[in-house]
Parts: C-alpha cells; sequence; structure tokens
C-alpha cells in the first residue's frame, strides 16, 4: 500500500526538477520552441491558482491545499484500501497537489512552463508545469475508477438479487 507514495514523490520530484531547469536556465518572459507551432517552453510565473485566478491570496491556497491533503490521505487509507487504480489516481493527485504547494511556500509564486497550441482550433492551451498536469491526470483517472468501480457494484448487486 506504501508503495504508492512513491507514485507521489516521483511525481514532486519530475516536478520540482523541470522548474529549477526551466528557473535556472531560462530568462523570465524567454520562449523556446520545441514542436513549431505546437509545443514550446516559456518561463512564466503565477502567483494565483489555475489561469491566474485569485492571484496573491497564499492565506485561501495554503488552507485549501491542507484541506485537499488531508483529503486525499483519508480517502486513500479508509476507501481505497485495495483498490490498486483508486490508490494510484490519489498518489498522482498528491503530488500534483505538492508540487505546486511547494512552490508557493518557498518561491512564492508557481513556475510555469509549458506552452501548448492546438492549432486545428487555433487554441492556445493556458501555460502549465507537471503538477498541473499531474492534477489533470489524476482527476481523469478518478472518475474513471468510480465510473467502473459504481458499475462493478451495481452488476454485483444484480447479481446477488
Amino acid at each position: 500500500m506504501y508503495i504508492f507514495y512513491l507514485v507521489a514523490i516521483a511525481v514532486v520530484a519530475i516536478d520540482q526538477w523541470t522548474k529549477w531547469l526551466v528557473v535556472k536556465n531560462m530568462e523570465l518572459g524567454e520562449r523556446i520552441v520545441l514542436v513549431d507551432p505546437t509545443f514550446a517552453l516559456l518561463s512564466h510565473r503565477n502567483r494565483g491558482a489555475a489561469w491566474g485566478m485569485l492571484e496573491g491570496q497564499m492565506w485561501l491556497f495554503t488552507i485549501v491545499t491542507i484541506v485537499v491533503v488531508i483529503g486525499i490521505l483519508y480517502y486513500f487509507h479508509k476507501e481505497a484500501k485495495g483498490k490498486p487504480y483508486f490508490q494510484l489516481s490519489l498518489m498522482v493527485l498528491l503530488g500534483g497537489t505538492l508540487g505546486n504547494f511547494i512552490d508557493r511556500v518557498f518561491r512564492g509564486e508557481v513556475v510555469d512552463f509549458a506552452d501548448v497550441l492546438i492549432p486545428v482550433i487555433n487554441y492556445e492551451f493556458p501555460i502549465f508545469n507537471v503538477a498541473d498536469a499531474a492534477l489533470t491526470i489524476g482527476v481523469i483517472m478518478l472518475i474513471i475508477v468510480m465510473y467502473f468501480e459504481e458499475k462493478a457494484e451495481k452488476a454485483a448487486k444484480r447479481k446477488g438479487e
């Protein structure tokens, strides 16, 4: 069960390493095109939540993060026992949550750098980082896990009737 904590640790490590590389090697606002025009690295800082919302509300982010971490740990230990996909999704979420929290505590802002353009619809996705990606992936995984878990429970109920 505790092996899943390695997933959260890996997410945090990769997130912090990539942010360190950006801070150390790029000027703020510098853009390096990797796949023209779809993907670039852009050294950006965010003092808010997703898409810069609630900028400067550090106290709010601290409270929300503590509540989220407690919730994740509760569900991991109480509800996800024996459910490896549920445990995995929660640890991916935990890693993403802690990755951005570390930035807020030690930098006062979150380092973002992934700049994605979807040319087919000419949509420039908001700049993000590994922690943001982990949060998104973790939520999608949770939705999928919960869907199949509910489906299995309904099937078991019908079989038992």
